[in-house]
């Protein structure tokens, strides 16, 4: 009887920890509900480097998730670098495009909401503007080499533009 309502117990919790984490992202979307949609993808595939996804958060502040258009999904991706912008082709949730006008940053640092690495330069940040909000995006190039060119291509693209 101990053994049944230990683990009567034990799943509540878990029930409950999940309900309250469900709730709190919900929140979070209607919080910040009113972010404008984001910009259409670009046609055609270019390939680029692959890596994770991690998130988009409010610049400066990188555990503010943003939780609408699915920025705060983390998932899988391609990052390809052309003169339009940064596409971030994704798999599992829809792509990312970033216009080359609105990029405003790019830097490597340790972590940002939902990966935190042992390297100071593991991921690469994207700061961008849109609807009024200064924004970064977390990107972790599947390979430690691509992190350096990457970054370096960007800061071009920035500069190119202004």
């Amino acid at each position: 009887m101990k053994t049944v309502l230990g683990i009567a117990g034990t799943l509540l919790i878990i029930g409950l920890a999940w309900f309250g984490m469900y709730r709190g992202w919900r929140n979070r979307q209607s919080r910040q509900a009113d972010l404008a949609p984001l910009p259409a993808v670009p046609e055609g595939k270019a390939s680029g480097i692959e890596g994770v996804y991690v998130a988009t958060t409010t610049a400066g502040d990188w555990m503010d998730r943003i939780a609408v258009h699915e920025l705060g999904v983390r998932s899988t991706a391609d990052l390809a670098v052309s003169e339009a912008g940064l596409i971030f082709h994704r798999q599992g949730a829809a792509d990312v495009f970033i216009p080359v006008d609105h990029l405003t940053g790019v830097r490597t640092d340790r972590g940002i909401a939902g990966k935190v690495t042992a390297e100071a330069s593991g991921l690469v940040v994207v700061t961008w503007t849109h609807d009024g909000r200064e924004l970064d995006t977390g990107f972790r190039p599947r390979r430690k080499a691509d992190t350096a060119p990457l970054t370096a291509s960007i800061s071009t693209l920035i500069g190119a533009e202004q």
